[in-house]
């Protein structure tokens, strides 16, 4: 199903907007960023000093990590867990989080491996970046905070996380929210070209199949993700102190083996690590997507152009809704955090009539 977000969808934030107003200035810290995050299609210009940073983020043991992740919102609302991308960090959420907890929502924001305050509980533990870990991760967040099921929300990396356990485990996900539809990559088929404008766009996966790209990488990994925010979101008008607050999150000691490790191997020049193996043959297999799902595209997407989404419609059996954010790019959350939120909550809504 193809449409734009919709008047009353934008309707309804609106009449919310009192309601979530001192949820979101807490973050926000002025009222201008309050109400630009209430118009989906208006492109964002983030004044210095108007997006604070999260406060104390909370350390959860989780798996082979130490997981650094922020949480909102009543103990006892519908869970919802927002997963950010790469070259990005969990500030992608600072105004979705507000508007989900002003709706009663339990929101959980996780630094994924290799960023932020996340941490490997033993050194020896190899730093993947492959598919399965990333999806693995999520599972166990999900079993050390007792979180039966959740609806899963991301984008880039995120998604492709929540895209995993959505197949893997599908009674753990209650909701899927996916930027850029079905991201479980098909590793098989890794040698296989997309058209050239679209390779034009993934410079940086093909640096970093060399060691000159992972030493770029270690020296210049601001530079590096500045480049890919400008180029992925055209129409995104960022400004210093926000970026500089997500890639704080860049410093992390194991950052550049992670990312490395990610797009080597999904580009079948890396072996996966053998505690992966069983999960990365069962995504071998492209499994489906059944839970409800709904699949967003930026509609200035600079990565991967919009579409219809039905070129992936086969990979949801279950019910699930395609839209088109316009004039947002590859990080809707943050450039467009109401249509995004709007998009998790009619899943979380609808899970916490069900429950």
């Amino acid at each position: 199903m193809h449409e734009a977000i919709d008047h009353d969808r934008r309707r309804f934030f609106g009449a919310a907007a009192m309601t979530i107003a001192a949820a979101q200035l807490a973050i926000n810290g002025s009222a201008d960023a309050q109400s630009s995050s209430t118009d989906p299609s208006r492109p964002r210009a983030i004044k210095p000093g108007s997006n604070t940073a999260f406060g104390t983020l909370k350390q959860i043991k989780a798996g082979v990590l130490d997981v650094g992740c922020y949480e909102t919102g009543p103990a006892d609302g519908p869970p919802v867990i927002l997963l950010h991308g790469f070259p990005y960090d969990i500030h992608s959420y600072a105004e979705v989080a507000p508007i989900l907890a002003a709706h009663g929502c339990r929101v959980i924001v996780p630094h994924l491996r290799g960023h932020g305050t996340t941490r490997f509980l033993d050194e020896a533990t190899p730093r993947s970046g492959q598919q399965a870990a990333i999806g693995a991760d999520l599972l166990a967040l999900m079993d050390a905070l007792n979180i039966p099921h959740a609806v899963l929300a991301g984008y880039d990396w995120g998604g492709r996380a929540a895209c995993v356990a959505a197949a893997l485990w599908p009674e753990r996900c209650a909701g899927l929210v996916s930027v850029n539809s079905y991201l479980i990559q098909d590793i098989a088929k890794a040698a296989v070209p997309l058209p050239a404008k679209v390779e034009s766009g993934l410079w940086y996966q093909f640096y970093f199949l060399t060691e000159r790209g992972r030493a770029g990488l270690t020296a210049h990994r601001r530079d590096i993700a500045r480049i890919l925010w400008t180029n992925n979101s055209p129409t995104w008008h960022f400004d210093d102190a926000t970026f500089e607050r997500s890639v704080a999150a860049f410093d992390n000691p194991d950052y550049v083996d992670v990312v490395i490790h990610s797009y080597r191997h999904r580009l079948g020049s890396a072996p996966g690590y053998p505690q992966y193996a069983d999960l990365e043959q069962r995504l071998a297999a492209l499994p489906p997507i059944t839970v409800p799902t709904i699949t967003l595209d930026g509609g200035a997407d600079g990565v991967i152009p919009a579409t219809d989404g039905k070129s992936t419609a086969a990979r949801f059996t279950g019910q699930r809704q395609h839209r088109i954010i316009p004039g947002v790019g590859h990080n809707p959350p943050q450039e467009s955090p109401a249509a995004f939120a709007a998009a998790v909550w009619d899943l979380a809504s609808k899970s916490a009539k069900s429950s």
